[in-house]
């Protein structure tokens, strides 16, 4: 195994369009090099080992008899996910698994159990977490410009078209259904931008008339009344597609676009000194937007207007809290419009990797770790039940992972 101050070794399991994602996106990443690529497929494994420079295998367990290889990613099939991760933590590797990190809660738990008893870094691929937006989101609720939200709203038209009657997205045994395959993204971004383990779920499922579940919502309750809708529908073709998060912070409103989201705007409500701490914002862009190895392109910005005295002096009130706040505050946070998406998509891959490396070194936690993993995926599976049955479903809380007198 690599030497604690040389490059981590990194393996790739599944050379599919996002495993080669992946290793294009941690190319020069520093404290990185990779070092082997496996797949079923000898074709795709050896055009993408090739590409890179490294060699190719057949399988992971050939990934893991290599020396040289001392963390996996993991680029496969959901339901592929929970098995391999095991496989390579219990070999001592550190771990980066696409989403969802297993297509059950049980499954997952077992994972992130094994990554502690294991000793080894794990970190799931919420790429949301990397995102400068809600990174920038999440620092302006710690500063206190923005209340902590009451109220989060995810609305998701995706695409469905490149997804045919045979793709084993449908299949509930390969994906573990939408909730699971591609709600853990927003349901892991509402936990972190809330700051609170969910509580209870309901949810409906709509079926495509003669073909498969198309269409889920699921309304998730925090603690305190705090409420996360979340609607998918993969219904579109891919140049319609549209993606609206809406996060209610009482006084002040934050609106992200995209699912890979590339702007926001803030709409707030404030007092004087407020106003001048909003006015200094973008003097402060860039440790605002800043995510560890998240490389800017330059062409990120921050805008600020604030419109003095534009509501009455008097006394406003809401839900029971009472504020002066005459001033309206307009905010842009802007990563350069829809063109640079796949800048912002490959650089918050980059980003979670990054976070492998540090962790693996330092021994810290992951942004996106365990037990992110694995609260995501107990949401999704609590609310495929309530969709399910029709009745609300209580989410288990994530506790500890590991559980000594359970290891064999």
């Amino acid at each position: 195994m690599t030497h604690a101050t040389a490059p981590l070794g990194l393996g790739l399991v599944g050379c599919g369009g996002f495993g080669a994602y992946v290793l294009d996106a941690v190319a020069g990443l520093p404290g990185l090099r990779p070092a082997a690529v496996a797949d079923p497929d000898p074709v795709r494994a050896k055009a993408l080992g090739e590409r890179h420079g490294v060699p190719a295998l057949g399988s992971l367990e050939e990934l893991l008899e290599r020396e040289d290889v001392d963390a996996v990613a993991i680029a496969v099939p959901p339901a592929a996910h929970a098995a391999m991760a095991t496989a390579a933590l219990r070999a001592g590797r550190h771990v980066f698994c696409e989403k969802p990190l297993a297509t059950t809660a049980r499954d997952a738990r077992a994972v992130a159990r094994e990554a502690e008893r294991a000793g080894r870094a794990l970190v799931v691929d919420h790429v949301l977490r990397y995102n400068p937006l809600l990174r920038a989101v999440e620092r302006l609720v710690a500063q206190g410009l923005l209340a902590a939200p009451r109220r989060f709203l995810f609305e998701n038209d995706a695409s469905d078209q490149d997804l045919g009657r045979g793709h084993w997205f449908w299949d509930r045994a390969h994906s573990g259904g939408i909730f699971v395959e591609h709600g853990v993204h927003f349901f892991d971004a509402a936990r972190a931008l809330l700051g609170s383990d969910p509580v209870s779920v309901r949810a409906t499922a709509v079926r495509r008339p003669g073909g498969p579940v198309d269409m889920v919502s699921a309304d998730v309750l925090h603690p305190g009344g705090v409420l996360a809708s979340h609607l998918h529908s993969f219904t579109h073709a891919h140049r319609c597609e549209r993606q609206l998060m809406r996060l209610d912070h009482g006084f002040a409103e934050t609106r992200i676009e995209g699912w890979i989201p590339v702007r926001a705007e803030i709409s707030a409500w404030t007092d004087e000194p407020g106003a001048e701490a909003w006015e200094r914002l973008p003097a402060r862009a860039e440790a605002l937007l800043h995510v560890d190895g998240f490389r800017p392109h330059g062409g990120e910005r921050v805008s600020v207007t604030v419109e003095r005295d534009a509501g009455p002096s008097a006394p406003a009130r809401g839900r029971g809290e009472t504020r002066v706040v005459p001033h309206h505050v307009r905010a842009v946070l802007d990563l350069g419009g829809g063109t640079r998406k796949p800048h912002v998509y490959s650089e918050s891959v980059r980003a979670a990797v990054a976070d492998l490396v540090r962790v693996a070194r330092d021994g810290s936690t992951p942004v996106a770790d365990a037990v992110a993993g694995l609260t995501a995926v107990a949401v999704a599976e609590a609310a495929t039940l309530a969709a399910d049955t029709g009745t609300e479903q209580p989410v288990p809380a994530p506790g500890p992972t590991y559980h000594p007198q359970e290891s064999s």
